[in-house]
């Protein structure tokens, strides 16, 4: 970790990195809240509006490992709040454009700024963590939880009071997060360039990528989980529980929040109990609590869902540490195929789903969701273990900063 430096200061910088994070997601899940006002307000077709969020999916996720080897070669520190800034600019821009195909090129850019910031913040996060790297690295994650679970309320508020004119009051917030994380990144400029002079002096080890793609393949199909259950659980309760959108919409609402809590304790678990067992386990327990709530009813539904969706994240942030630790070499790159094109191929088996669901059912498919996290745990049975030995977590603050 940073040598001489005060643990309080490290985790400010973890803080900061987290709150860059809820920025740059926060643009991303921005997008697909904005459509119902486009489609409203600016006379877009669904397709037109639905093209939108391909456009912004394909800027923020197939072009993150891209970025993760650029960060790995030039040591830009300055490349994370400049793309949540470029983000936060894009999402502002929206409001004031009508012509679609200027918008479409707007919203790939923001989506560019998305796919800068995360190798880097991660790369720099796994820096400032020290030896409690998962937990860091959740605090860090769960900054971008935050993001998309506050993205559409923050919305339907802003636009929903100055029409789409509002999106420049709503790309406030991912902008004073991008300027508070510059501010706190040049203030510790020489202290972040000697941390990543001394950890490439001591890369642990070649590259292993035979375990990298393994744990890839399971991250990717706990995505598809991820965003399977965010495409259908309100569909669901519409189609089984005959209840309104908004209810389904706020067991969507659990599925999130709960997620942000499991992030933070699955990290902070990992240093504890070991990397594998949490991403094993909480895999694991998708499937029993899942089925669970295909066959209760709706007073049961709402807990079964908090407890899918706090497992569903939980090993969200423990699989990029296990990345980075396979490729000791490659951090950045690392991050960017964890963060990027392991998410961006879970929303394809999401866009599957669609496809059953239109040939059977949204129960169905619920039932396809259930089973999906066994083969995450068959793809992640037998990896490696990574990190420092298992020891008792002292709960003296974050108290990251000390290797």
């Amino acid at each position: 970790m940073f040598r001489g430096v005060s643990r309080i200061r490290a985790n400010l910088t973890l803080l900061a990195l987290s709150g860059g994070h809820l920025g740059s997601d926060f643009c991303q899940g921005a997008v697909p809240a904005l459509l119902p006002f486009l489609v409203h307000d600016r006379g877009y077709s669904y397709a037109q509006a639905t093209s939108l969020v391909l456009a912004s999916t394909l800027g923020a996720s197939l072009a993150q490992p891209a970025f993760g080897q650029l960060v790995d070669r030039v040591k830009v520190p300055a490349i994370a709040p400049l793309g949540v800034l470029l983000a936060a600019l894009s999402i502002a821009l929206v409001g004031f454009l009508h012509d679609h195909t200027v918008m479409l090129a707007v919203v790939l850019v923001g989506g560019f700024g998305v796919a800068a910031f995360h190798p880097e913040g991660a790369r720099v996060a796994a820096r400032v963590s020290g030896a409690r790297r998962a937990a860091g690295m959740s605090v860090f994650a769960v900054g971008g939880n935050l993001g998309f679970a506050l993205a559409p309320a923050a919305i339907a508020i802003a636009v929903g009071s100055a029409g789409l004119h509002g999106t420049a009051a709503a790309a406030v917030l991912p902008a004073a997060g991008a300027t508070i994380l510059a501010l706190v990144l040049w203030s510790r400029r020489r202290q972040i360039a000697d941390a990543h002079l001394q950890a490439g002096k001591r890369a642990s080890g070649p590259d292993l990528w035979g375990p990298f793609w393994r744990l890839a393949t399971s991250a990717c199909l706990r995505s598809g989980v991820y965003f399977g259950l965010q495409a259908f659980v309100p569909a669901y309760f519409v189609a089984h529980y005959s209840t309104s959108s908004a209810t389904g919409d706020a067991a969507l609402t659990v599925i999130l929040f709960s997620g942000v809590a499991g992030t933070l304790c699955g990290g902070f678990l990992a240093d504890v109990i070991g990397r594998r067992m949490i991403v094993i386990g909480s895999m694991a327990l998708i499937v029993p609590f899942l089925l669970a709530f295909l066959f209760v009813g709706e007073a049961l539904a709402f807990p079964l869902l908090a407890v899918v969706g706090f497992c569903t994240v939980a090993n969200m942030s423990v699989t990029v540490v296990m990345g980075q630790e396979y490729l000791p070499n490659r951090l950045g790159t690392a991050s960017g195929i964890m963060l990027g094109l392991a998410i961006s191929l879970g929303g394809g088996i999401a866009w599957l789903f669609g496809l059953l669901a239109d040939a059977t059912s949204v129960r169905t498919v619920m039932f396809v969701i259930a089973a999906l996290p066994l083969f995450a745990v068959l793809a992640a049975i037998g990896l490696p273990e990574t990190g420092p030995a298992r020891r008792p977590l002292r709960w003296r603050g974050l108290a990251l900063g000390r290797a």
